[in-house]
């Protein structure tokens, strides 16, 4: 089984998040999932990023996964990709990346992907900051050529569609993207160490 680092998105620790994490412990994974606002929760995004830039969001969850073990796999979703793709792209002993809802340039965080690290990016292909501002231009360009590295677009336009109790939720989406994520942490050559 996997141990898996989460960071959550823009909203904070919210039930959704809790409930994602849930679900991939019910597999049997070991989930650590930090409270990067240290308790704050919003309901709307656009509130939850100013917070987000008025706290030490990267360096809290960089101080956090260097007090875990160096074999894990990071997951974000939407904002918490940040942390999770710098951190599989730059930490030693990364062992995969579920990026869902976001995805950055990886010159951003280095030069290259880092062979060996299997990576899964989960968008809805009409959400306006996935698809329109540069995302899934990042994760086609990430996956392209690579076998171990997925690009997985669902119908919709929501952006939170994992997040439960919110409109944006896509409950047929978030359920196909949790049986992805949940086989992807139990592929035998994948993320396991």
């Amino acid at each position: 089984m996997a141990e898996v680092l989460l960071f959550h998105h823009a909203l904070g620790l919210t039930e959704g998040v809790r409930a994602f994490a849930d679900g991939l412990r019910r597999a049997g994974h070991t989930v650590h999932v930090p409270d990067l606002y240290e308790g704050r929760v919003f309901e709307d995004l656009a509130a939850g990023v100013a917070y987000s830039s008025e706290t030490d969001f990267m360096a809290r969850a960089d101080r956090i996964a260097w007090e875990l073990p160096e074999a894990l796999v990071y997951a974000g979703l939407s904002l918490g990709v940040l942390p999770a793709q710098k951190l599989a792209q730059t930490r030693p002993g990364a062992l995969g990346a579920l990026l869902i809802g976001a995805c950055v340039p990886v010159d951003a965080f280095g030069t290259a992907w880092p062979e060996g690290v299997p990576v899964q990016v989960h968008g809805m292909e009409a959400d306006p900051y996935f698809a329109g501002e540069g995302d899934l231009a990042a994760a086609r360009e990430l996956v392209a050529g690579a076998a171990d590295r997925e690009l997985f677009l669902y119908p919709g336009s929501a952006h939170l569609f994992t997040e439960r109790g919110t409109p944006s939720y896509a409950p047929d989406a978030a359920a196909l993207c949790a049986e992805r994520a949940l086989s992807f942490l139990e592929e035998p050559e994948g993320v396991t160490a």
